[in-house]
């Protein structure tokens, strides 16, 4: 016996909390380190992560008043698994269209990364952005499929065709970004010494490029695929996982999370990415590193007495050493 929808939307409204208190948290310590930033960060980089907030926000007010309105206010009249099977709720609808519009910023966010580290190819950007658009238009058009149902109908076979699209695209962008950022990482420090420990940033950069976010989207393209009530609890949760993916990078380059030496970062894709994040140029890094000729200056005094002639002792003047 498979979970039963109402009891499905409460766990999910459970789990969204609970996700989203993580990344409120994470958005006013990001917001903090990226006060203290300049260009970039504080030119993009606030807005983005404020947005997020903000859809995220908007993403759980509507998840509780949907739960007020099917497990009180309507509870005795259509009952809570009736209204949650509407799939033309106005709200479900704005539910659903917040949803998509976050999960687009986040994949555009990845692939902004991408690009970036693939010294700002054309041949990243342009793909990237097609399938955004892309995607982005299917979602939305699901969205309008949706209202044209009437009461408890079921969905459409397009509309169930362009979900799964939806959801395989989505899937598609985030792999395949992740993978190119760890491939450009490991194909520059396989030659640097250091063995099996230099392909550390490998692992980290997964992690920091979306592994949960992933991870979350494939488990709501099968739970879609089975049939399982699962994808509604998927659907709820992802909104702040986007959020906590998008701080987790900022604080991870931050905090100097699986960073290396001064030196192989400015060689390397990720020095990039991570003076673009901490607002230090090449020119700052390479300052430290200038050679410095040190003198030391050493004077010694010599005392000779002449023992023969009984005199008092003569200070000699001793040599000076440069080293």
């Amino acid at each position: 016996m498979g979970l039963p929808l109402d009891k499905a939307s409460l766990l999910a409204l459970f789990l969204e909390t609970l996700f989203y208190g993580v990344f409120f948290t994470l958005y006013w310590l990001t917001l903090f380190v990226l006060f203290k930033k300049t260009g970039i960060q504080q030119q993009v980089l606030i807005p983005v992560a404020t947005l997020l907030l903000c859809i995220a926000t908007a993403h759980l007010i509507i998840d509780f008043v949907r739960a007020l309105e099917a497990f009180v206010f309507k509870v005795d009249t259509i009952g809570a698994d009736a209204y949650y099977s509407n799939l033309a709720s106005p709200l479900d609808l704005a539910s659903k269209a917040l949803y998509i519009t976050q999960t687009t910023l986040a994949d555009g966010v990845v692939v902004w990364r991408c690009h970036v580290l693939n010294n700002r190819s054309r041949f990243v950007a342009i793909p990237g952005c097609i399938v955004l658009l892309v995607n982005a238009a299917t979602g939305y058009y699901v969205v309008w499929s949706l209202s044209r149902t009437y009461g408890l109908s079921s969905v459409s076979t397009a509309a169930s065709g362009c979900i799964t699209t939806f959801y395989s695209l989505t899937m598609f962008v985030s792999v395949t970004c992740t993978i190119s950022i760890a491939w450009r990482i490991y194909h520059t420090r396989r030659f640097m010494p250091g063995g099996l420990a230099a392909l550390l940033p490998v692992f980290i950069v997964v992690i920091e490029s979306g592994a949960l976010y992933a991870t979350s989207v494939l488990a709501l393209l099968i739970s879609f695929l089975v049939g399982s009530n699962g994808e509604y609890i998927m659907l709820d949760i992802i909104p702040p996982i986007v959020g906590i993916t998008f701080c987790l990078i900022i604080l991870q380059v931050h905090f100097h999370v699986g960073g290396s030496s001064s030196t192989e970062q400015s060689s390397e894709p990720g020095g990039i990415l991570t003076s673009l994040f901490r607002g230090r140029s090449i020119r700052d890094r390479n300052f430290s590193m200038q050679p410095m000729a040190v003198h030391i200056m050493q004077e010694t005094e010599v005392t000779q007495s002449d023992t023969t002639s009984g005199k008092n002792s003569q200070p000699v003047s001793g040599g000076v050493f440069q080293l």
